[in-house]
């Protein structure tokens, strides 16, 4: 018996090995959020709660993020980059450091919500509109397309944020859609009506209410966020262009994983819980997104996502973001 008592002990020593090895915790992952951690910062957390993966997260504006990728390259040490919107995961992408994701990620949502080499997908949708002063203005007589704005008879009433990156976003969208020519006499046009200039789209929604200006340029979701802090009774209401005008892009907030991760199978967790149906309801009622994922209800208040006549294009073309600094700075709307 006692030949057999040493062999008997090393298998239940290596047993318990074992399963110390299949109960280990699942392992970390860092990632890079363009995202402000108001806004995710909760939802990142029911994340690590329900995944048990720590997330050890670095904020930042996305421009700035996509900057430091590119830098650091195959050192750096995030595994998911997190953006506000699709040109710089374009940008990423296009540098060579996105990783193909699982197509039972992409099929999620729509297809020009994703980048077409199946490297980023979209998260959350952003819409630009025109805020305007529903006590100056009723719908019927705002413009249909953006382009109308140049008209004189805004001098003085516009407001607009040109350093923000979603504004940004949408003038490279206007250089895509209509020309270079096109989008820097509007940027011209605009400049003569003398938009007054904010630095946040928040500020412009709050300079709507209080009757600073009658309209301005910003994504859909900041008007719901004043309204629901506010009151129903909040005088900013948004406006939606049509006919696939520049003015009616929609943007995706998305994400992808960075190429150098030895953390593969925990960064794809984390996308996909960024598409469950949990998190898609989170973007609806707590930012005021449009979710991605079918059979999420969207914000209440607005048009449905589809019925919204958004300009066709490859939301990874928004990443030839120089060419649209260098016509801002050229324009003299960024200094």
């Amino acid at each position: 018996m006692r030949s057999l008592v040493a062999p008997l002990a090393l298998v239940v020593a290596l047993t318990g090995v074992l399963a110390a090895c299949s109960a280990a915790p699942p392992t970390s992952i860092t990632v890079y959020s363009g995202r402000s951690e108001a806004l995710v910062g909760p939802l990142i957390e029911r994340f690590e709660t329900q995944t048990g993966i720590q997330a050890e997260v670095r904020y930042g504006s996305t421009s700035e993020l996509a900057a430091l990728i590119l830098e650091e390259g195959a050192n750096t040490p995030a595994d998911v980059y997190f953006a506000q919107d699709a040109g710089a995961l374009g940008a990423v992408a296009a540098a060579g450091h996105l990783r193909t994701l699982p197509s039972e990620s992409l099929n999620r949502v729509p297809e020009r919500f994703r980048s077409p080499d199946s490297q980023w997908v979209g998260l959350s949708g952003r819409a630009r509109v025109l805020v305007y002063d529903s006590r100056e203005l009723t719908a019927e007589e705002l413009p249909a397309s953006i382009e109308a704005l140049t008209d004189p008879a805004w001098s003085g009433r516009l407001g607009w944020a040109p350093t923000n990156g979603s504004f940004q976003a949408f003038v490279t969208a206007f250089r895509l859609l209509k020309g270079d020519a096109a989008a820097r006499a509007w940027l011209e046009g605009i400049q003569a009506n003398d938009p007054v200039r904010y630095d946040e789209n928040g500020l412009i929604v709050q300079a709507v209410a209080d009757g600073e200006i009658d309209a301005g340029f910003v994504n859909h979701y900041y008007m719901l966020q004043a309204q629901a802090e506010q009151g129903a009774d909040f005088p900013v209401r948004n406006h939606f262009f049509g006919a696939a005008d520049p003015g009616a892009l929609v943007n995706a907030a998305g994400a992808g994983i960075l190429t150098p991760t030895d953390a593969e199978a925990s960064a794809r967790r984390f996308i996909e819980f960024m598409l469950s149906n949990e998190s898609q309801a989170y973007f609806a009622t707590e930012t005021f997104e449009y979710p991605l994922v079918s059979g999420v209800a969207g914000p209440e208040g607005l048009p449905a996502l589809d019925q919204i006549q958004s300009p066709d294009l490859d939301l990874s073309d928004l990443s030839d973001l120089q060419a649209t600094l260098t016509m801002l700075n050229e324009t003299g709307v960024l200094p």
